[in-house]
């Protein structure tokens, strides 16, 4: 098969088109899921939570936060190690949760880290089995109302040093046997898998690698076909897709083959993207198809801010131009602009339309924009 030759041009329309942030919107929060494939689950609120912001991004401000809550609420969606995913997926990770530890995609060996897992969870059966026997008997339960039985602590240097029961619940559900079934003030409430997930076949492991794969690259368009190794969602695309290049980036990429001959002109848009937004989420990635300077600042000092503690990047057609710095202040009724970072000369018909989308954002948190002087405010 020969080797797709896409323009930097044509390789960032493939992305945009994968992430449905093209004028045509998807129809409603369960088709964007399912051809994104995954929500990921962020509380943070300086403009919205993350799962929120970009269905928003997506659907406009006629999305309805509450929509997906009943969508989980109903089991047509389910949130899995902090992601919402389709119900229906469930049948493509059970292989996964039945073997685990699941040997490496690439090698077929466990590595240390899922060894080390492997151990602390044996060492800790008594806990393990306290906390399925707990839920057996009385259903949904938050987190920190499940015994704590483990005798062996989890030891971390970052932050889930010593969460005993919380780094247990996140491994009992990689091995399939708890589940989130719902979330109370923001705390996830557990319960048996086999209550919360559809009772389907689980796909045999290689097949179901295989397909996720194929879903995860027609969600982002074109993906490396090696990158690192993650634990919960893989960064690349192994065999999925076809071999491409693009014209001045090292290196071949896998691209799907739905985006090389689309049946529909591309038509692009503005857009305010989440910070975690899948179309930037991959830094390295969207260093080489966007050629965009982005960082989350919220971990730095103030003084070293150079775009805001929370700033979205702005997409423009098939080009990412810039970040909004925006916070929502909800006891003042406002959404607060403190700067709009232009990446290059902005055209007044480029402003305009991310300016709409500033007042459209605003409209949909229920907030005034409160926009510096220069900007309409």
């Amino acid at each position: 098969m020969s080797v797709h030759r896409l323009s930097p041009r044509d390789a960032r329309r493939v992305a945009v088109r994968a992430q449905l942030l093209t004028r045509q919107r998807p129809g409603d929060v369960v088709e964007t899921v399912r051809e994104l494939t995954l929500l990921q689950i962020d509380p943070v609120t300086a403009v919205a939570p993350a799962q929120h912001l970009v269905l928003w991004s997506r659907l406009g401000s006629a999305y309805d936060t509450g929509e997906l809550d009943r969508l989980l609420a109903d089991r047509t969606l389910v949130e899995v190690l902090g992601f919402v995913r389709p119900a229906e997926d469930v049948a493509l990770w059970r292989a996964e949760m039945e073997a685990w530890p699941a040997p490496s995609r690439r090698d077929g060996t466990l590595r240390p880290w899922q060894e080390g897992q492997a151990r602390w969870v044996e060492a800790n059966d008594r806990g393990r089995r306290d906390i399925v026997a707990h839920l057996a008997a009385d259903g949904p339960t938050p987190t920190a109302a499940l015994p704590d039985s483990t005798e062996v602590p989890w030891r971390s240097s970052g932050w889930t040093n010593d969460k005993n029961v919380q780094r247990l619940l996140d491994l009992m559900v990689a091995r399939g046997e708890v589940a989130v079934c719902g979330r109370d003030g923001g705390q996830r409430l557990w319960d048996l898998a086999e209550r919360v997930y559809p009772d389907v076949p689980a796909v045999p492991l290689e097949q179901a690698r295989a397909e996720l794969d194929e879903r995860r690259l027609a969600a982002l368009g074109l993906l490396r076909a090696r990158g690192p190794e993650c634990p919960t969602e893989p960064a690349d695309a192994r065999a999925a897709g076809e071999e491409a290049v693009v014209e001045g980036v090292r290196g071949s990429w896998r691209v799907h083959p739905a985006y090389l001959d689309p049946a529909e002109a591309f038509a692009g848009r503005a857009a305010l993207l989440c910070p975690i937004d899948r179309l930037v989420f991959d830094r390295a990635r969207m260093a080489e198809l966007f050629d965009f300077d982005y960082v989350l600042e919220m971990y730095k000092p103030k003084a070293q801010r150079r775009f805001g503690y929370y700033a979205l990047p702005v997409l423009d057609g098939d080009q990412l131009v810039g970040k909004l710095d925006a916070t929502a202040d909800r006891r003042r009724g406002v959404l607060r602009v403190d700067a709009l970072h232009e990446d290059g000369v902005w055209s007044d018909a480029r402003r305009d339309r991310v300016l709409a989308e500033v007042h459209d954002l605003a409209d949909w948190l229920g907030l005034d924009p409160a926009l510096p002087a220069h900007l309409g405010g």
